[in-house]
């Protein structure tokens, strides 16, 4: 990748875990996923990250709303393009039942998590883990995924959450089950995985395959360093209300649009510019 090539603004619409109290502007029913994609688009949004919830906001691996939300974005959109990615990140959640909405709705890229890993916040002021899990992915299970995703034309977003993720990508492509192009986020903010510093972006990003496309992903307020940091080294970069629910100034966003908006304005800032959709399809062979 080149500081030349133009940067793919991905948007993580609402994510699982958070909630309204914690954020007001979270999207729970198909018609707030809607408005919220229209913002997304206008301020230059191309590529739409969604884990679905059911109208009350509780999450969701069922057909009938990935096709709800997904329907109801489309409507809202009214032909205009944008690229649909899914999550198939879960806990608990059989393999079957992630790829049968992939299956059935076919989106232009689903997301895959690359390696197993403690999955976790802590809390400084009270000296202690306020959640914590074992977020599991063996490889059989990406494998299973990848194959499924050959087989329906879905191009994979391999989330890495460190080095040893990265790493993974190697034996899958010896096997032939992963062709590039590659599309790779780096994950960080997330205790368990790589400290979030701009030293270890660099790092991850010396162990991606040559030639592929990567992006960051910055879990919490460092989301904004991180993101400066992989503008300046050619990279593209991810926001939304899944991943960080404030502004830069501290101020709690009103909408996945002003999170948008930010990055389309970091990214010119570093004197790059935001990828249009026929961009952002092409460098990620979409």
């Amino acid at each position: 990748m080149s500081l030349d090539d133009p940067v793919i603004i991905t948007c993580a619409i609402s994510g699982a875990l958070a909630n309204r109290d914690q954020c007001p502007a979270i999207p729970y029913t198909p018609l707030e996923y809607a408005a919220e994609a229209r913002r997304i688009v206008d301020e230059g949004g191309v590529m739409i990250h969604i884990h679905a919830r059911r109208p009350d906001g509780t999450p969701s691996y069922e057909v009938e709303d990935f096709r709800a939300i997904t329907e109801a974005i489309r409507a809202e959109l009214g032909g205009e393009d944008v690229i649909v990615n899914y999550s198939t990140g879960a806990i608990g959640v059989p393999v079957a039942k992630r790829i049968a909405y992939l299956r059935e709705l076919r989106p232009d890229v689903a997301a895959l998590n690359m390696g197993s890993m403690n999955y976790a916040k802590y809390s400084a002021s009270r000296k202690a883990f306020v959640f914590q899990t074992v977020f599991s992915n063996p490889f059989d299970e990406i494998v299973e995924l990848l194959e499924a995703m050959n087989e329906l034309g879905i191009r994979p977003e391999h989330e890495c959450f460190d080095v040893g993720h990265v790493g993974s990508l190697a034996p899958l492509l010896d096997m032939g089950v992963l062709a590039p192009p590659l599309h790779v986020d780096c994950v960080m903010g997330v205790t368990g995985g790589i400290p979030p510093t701009a030293r270890n972006l660099a790092a991850m990003v010396d162990n991606i395959p040559a030639g592929a496309h990567w992006g960051v992903i910055g879990i919490g307020r460092v989301q904004w360093m991180l993101a400066a940091a992989a503008l300046t080294l050619g990279g593209s970069v991810r926001v939304g209300l899944e991943d960080n629910l404030y502004l830069p100034d501290g101020t709690m966003a009103r909408s996945n649009g002003e999170l948008v908006a930010r990055a389309r304005r970091l990214a010119e800032d570093t004197g790059r510019r935001a990828a249009t959709v026929a961009e952002a399809r092409e460098l990620l062979g979409v």
